[in-house]
């Protein structure tokens, strides 16, 4: 880090090199995206881990309240649909219940077929 001297005998730090990489992923849409969807799927993976301890424990101890249903597909469909399958799969949870192992998937299809429809409306059709 470079000391520059100002005329008014303040000084200001400079860094030495130059680095865009974080404002390249976080100052453009698609990296915010990108970024978004890492944060929400690993809190979605967490909260399926979460909720099977917490079942698991549930069993010894009536007072350990678990993580709602509606928690879990309303994180799947903020975007943590892909966290919701891995943790369905690491953690065999919620893998028996009919709305989760149809539901999930079909949130994760809707969230691939609609950005590429709305794609395929603007930029072909239109």
């Amino acid at each position: 880090m470079k000391i520059a001297l100002l005329a008014a005998e303040k000084y200001i730090f400079t860094p030495e090199e130059h680095n865009d990489f974080l404002w390249a992923v976080a100052g453009s849409p698609w990296g915010l995206l990108a970024i978004w969807l890492a944060l929400i799927n690993l809190a979605t993976f967490c909260a399926f881990g979460l909720d099977k301890w917490k079942a698991k424990r549930k069993a010894k101890k009536e007072t350990v309240r678990r993580v709602p249903e509606k928690t879990l597909f309303l994180l799947a469909a903020l975007g943590g649909s892909v966290g919701a399958l891995l943790g369905m799969r690491a953690f065999h949870h919620k893998t028996l219940h009919k709305t989760f192992r149809f539901g999930i998937p079909l949130i994760l299809a809707l969230q691939i077929i609609l950005p590429f429809g709305l794609w395929l409306y603007f930029a072909v059709i239109r």
